[in-house]
């Protein structure tokens, strides 16, 4: 049950007259849920928020563990630090960006609005956005630190004991897809995998291209599901132009390290997708065995093409073994 209320969901829209109650009655259904997920969870985003903040700031106080940069291979975009008692991280936009990125920093604010607004099928994070949060310097170690000096100065400015970020996004916790690999058995391996491989197909339903599909910028959730988390390239599926790479017209082509074709803004080339898995033979030989049709334009151009004829897809949180039967009534 916990699924259908997922912090990767869209919002429900509930008419509740007094949100509370409907609240902890779902809080005795789902006792590990948060509360402010449950809030955010039925429309009352703005309840969920506060909520979030109030129980936030207790756990920080009662806590005495220090802020640290976040496990995994450092993003080009945000800079993400964590509390290792906490399920949360918070991410800042970075000053400068790491080449080859491009984006702003408005387009990556819009990106994550454009996320708080559409249909998220499951599969990607929901976020809090904070102006002026205040902490306690002394909670974050010298690395962090160094860190945000380096990376984020513009965003943080220190007050006495108090650290003041400027602008940060707050999202739920998640293991690192491309670290959760390193130490995955096979049968683990290949059913992540498909998962991972679903969730970019779930998402191309909801007509969204992920851009930067890189194991690292999708997580691994409590319960085992794939989740995409990294916005600042996603894209209108159907505003991509799905191409395929056309044949070397002699060797030279073959041999050289720059396209020998036109590439517009807009082109995507699905059979660059196995890039994605350099340097894991195992993660792309599960992938290969379950999703290479995502290698191929034709599926891409096939999802667009429905998407403009107006079909929905439904997007299940639970897996197909516990669905409910469904019976045809004999007439």
């Amino acid at each position: 049950m916990s699924l259908l209320f997922s912090f990767t969901r869209s919002y429900f829209m509930v008419d509740a007259s007094i949100p509370s109650q409907y609240v902890l009655f779902l809080q005795q259904l789902m006792p590990k849920k948060e509360i402010s997920e449950i809030y955010s969870s039925i429309g009352h985003f703005r309840h969920g928020k506060t909520y979030f903040y109030r129980t936030s700031t207790r756990h920080i106080r009662s806590t005495d563990d220090q802020f640290m940069v976040a496990p995994g291979i450092k993003g080009m975009v945000m800079t993400v630090f964590t509390l290792p008692s906490y399920e949360y991280v918070f991410k800042i936009i970075k000053d400068r960006f790491t080449p080859p990125k491009e984006v702003t920093h408005q387009i990556v604010k819009d990106k994550y609005h454009l996320v708080k607004r559409w249909d998220r099928a499951g599969r990607m994070a929901d976020t809090q956005e904070f102006n002026n949060l205040v902490f306690d310097a002394s909670r974050f170690s010298q690395e962090l630190m160094d860190e945000l000096h380096a990376t984020c100065p513009s965003q943080i400015r220190v007050n006495g004991r108090a650290l003041i970020i400027k602008h940060c996004y707050v999202e739920r916790r998640m293991n690192p897809l491309n670290l959760y690999l390193q130490d995955a058995t096979d049968d683990e391996v290949n059913e992540v995998m498909n998962d991972y491989g679903n969730a970019i197909k779930q998402l191309a339903a909801a007509n969204i291209f992920p851009g930067d599909m890189l194991l690292k910028n999708f997580g691994v959730t409590r319960h085992g599901r794939v989740v995409f988390y990294d916005y600042d390239e996603i894209e209108p599926l159907v505003d991509c132009h799905f191409r395929r790479i056309p044949p070397p017209r002699d060797e030279m082509d073959e041999m050289s390290d720059q396209p020998w074709y036109s590439v517009g803004p807009k082109d995507i080339f699905p059979e660059e997708f196995r890039l994605f898995f350099s340097g894991n033979a195992r993660a792309r030989a599960a992938f290969d065995a379950q999703h290479a049709d995502l290698y191929d334009a034709d599926f891409w151009i096939g999802q667009q093409n429905q998407i403009r004829d107006g079909v929905v897809e439904d997007f299940y949180p639970y897996p197909r073994r516990v669905r409910f039967s469904q019976r045809q009534e004999v007439a």
